[in-house]
């Protein structure tokens, strides 16, 4: 167990005031790796806290566990399995890194099939998953394939019919190929998309649908059992898990779109981060510096909050990835021992997209009660061809409610007055490519894992995504002994 009082003793001294203490304080919190400089000066991080959670990473055994993980062992301990993302990086256990490879070659070579036309024309990608097997690959075809015209992929989550209609009504099912991700390949949401889907293109009279469709699992049996041609599944290791498992076969779509050189470049801006990660000094690494400053604002101002706001349209995505990496990997209440947590874990991960943003909730973070560490992403050279006025103004604007929540401004009305102080980050990216966007979420990943050991819990397993979908199936057949409250609204809907 680790000891938090001396960090909760520390002074709580005003931002602005750190600054004029610390003339090197810039310098001190601020870093460059793989294409991007990280900024925590506008946070309370200071020397002295900095060196207290590097006191209590020792006491949490920090760069063992690191280490750990790196090698393969089992420090998914609930479930009794190794956490492998790094390795589809190249990093990690030599076994699991050459495994890894061989996967990879395995798709690579179905995507050089696909591109010579032996699936028959492929205009169109219909990838169906849910969770980490669609959150991952849709941030990257989003933020990096919006001028590729190689494919048009659509990527659908969502049991919503109205979901795979709207694809449906844009895709020639003759020039369809369908993805089907699932780790389990039993994925009820999944699976259901993945029949309707089968049926549509039936429909429409497609010879031999099943010969356009592709598995991406970690249970090939099950999906040759589907239906799935055995040399049409893309395997990846149970070790992956579903919300690190972009850079394994679920990044298929990524892949197709991109193209194979821009999903290995993901992977090298990936390992790069690792690297970093597994050799700088705690004090000199931008994932535990990160999540230092979490640790703090969570256990010791109570920041129930963290809100990400992405300055670049492509990253739009990012704030509804980093919900699930880090809600679904931190969001315990027990203990890798299984006790009962005795402080807050996660914080309610939330944001959107600036300068929208500024307009919609930036209201509260300025003025409000609540007390919200703010993360500001943007990119230096912007990603449109419009007047440059357009990318001037978008990042003039991160940088300045970054010091605007920090300066605060103090006059006579209350109702025009800023109490200041209020902390946020900035992650400045050079360029939005493959090597920097790989590099910025291994940096999350990592981030999150620091923080899971130094709470004390497991970060990789997600047993409290099962019971609504359980009791979803029980009331589905008919059973099920719910509330007065849950049976009417059964009962009004028809569903009885």
């Amino acid at each position: 167990m680790v000891d938090w009082s001396a960090i909760e003793a520390l002074p709580q001294t005003r931002l602005e005031q750190l600054f004029a203490d610390d003339p090197d304080r810039l310098g001190r919190l601020s870093l460059d790796v793989a294409g991007i400089h990280f900024d925590w000066s506008k946070t309370h991080l200071t020397a002295d806290t900095i060196a207290a959670f590097e006191r209590l990473a020792g006491q949490a055994d920090l760069t063992g566990r690191r280490e750990a993980m790196f090698n393969g062992e089992h420090v998914n301990v609930t479930e009794d399995r190794p956490v492998e993302h790094t390795a589809e990086r190249g990093e990690g256990k030599a076994e699991s890194v050459a495994r890894a490879a061989a996967y990879h070659a395995r798709m690579r070579a179905l995507i050089d099939a696909i591109e010579a036309d032996a699936f028959g024309p492929v205009r169109h990608v219909l990838h169906v998953g849910i969770g980490g097997s669609a959150l991952g690959p849709d941030l990257l075809v989003d933020a990096l394939g919006r001028a590729d015209e190689r494919y048009d992929v659509a990527i659908v989550s969502n049991v919503d019919g109205q979901a795979l209609e709207e694809v449906f009504a844009r895709f020639d099912p003759h020039a369809t190929l369908l993805v089907v991700a699932s780790k389990t390949f039993t994925t009820t949401e999944t699976m259901l998309n993945a029949n309707s889907a089968m049926a549509w293109m039936t429909e429409h009279g497609v010879e031999d649908p099943y010969g356009r469709v592709v598995a991406l699992t970690a249970s090939p049996d099950k999906a040759v059992e589907w239906g799935v041609d055995e040399t049409r599944v893309l395997p990846f290791s149970e070790g992956v898990g579903g919300r690190y498992s972009l850079w394994s076969s679920i990044g298929f779509p990524a892949a197709i779109k991109l193209g194979w050189d821009a999903f290995q470049e993901l992977l090298d801006g990936a390992a790069a981060m690792d690297r970093h990660f597994r050799d700088a000094a705690l004090g000199e690494n931008a994932p535990a510096l990160a999540a230092f400053a979490d640790l703090y604002y969570t256990q010791v101002r109570r920041a129930e909050t963290r809100a990400t706001f992405a300055y670049d349209e492509r990253l739009r995505l990012l704030p509804s990835y980093l919900q699930q990496l880090e809600m679904e990997s931190n969001g315990k209440g027990v203990t890798v021992s299984g006790e009962l947590v005795d402080r807050p874990t996660a914080p309610i991960t939330w944001g959107g997209v600036g300068t929208d943003a500024q307009h919609a909730v930036f209201q509260l973070l300025h003025q409000g009660t609540h007390l919200v560490p703010v993360e500001f992403v943007a990119v230096i050279e912007g990603g449109d061809t419009l007047d440059e006025e357009h990318h001037r103004q978008l990042l003039l604007n991160a940088f300045a409610q970054g010091a605007a929540l920090m300066k605060g401004k103090q006059v006579d009305d209350p109702a025009r007055s800023y109490s200041g102080d209020r902390p946020s980050s900035t992650i400045l990216i050079e360029t939005l490519d493959p090597y920097t966007l790989g590099a910025l979420i291994a940096f999350y990943e990592h981030r999150v894992f620091v923080s899971g050991v130094m709470l004390g819990i497991n970060s990789f397993d997600q047993f409290g995504v099962e019971l609504g979908k359980e009791m979803a199936k029980v009331a589905g057949q008919g059973g099920g002994d719910f509330d007065a409250s849950t049976a009417d609204l059964i009962r009004r809907a028809g569903l009885d």
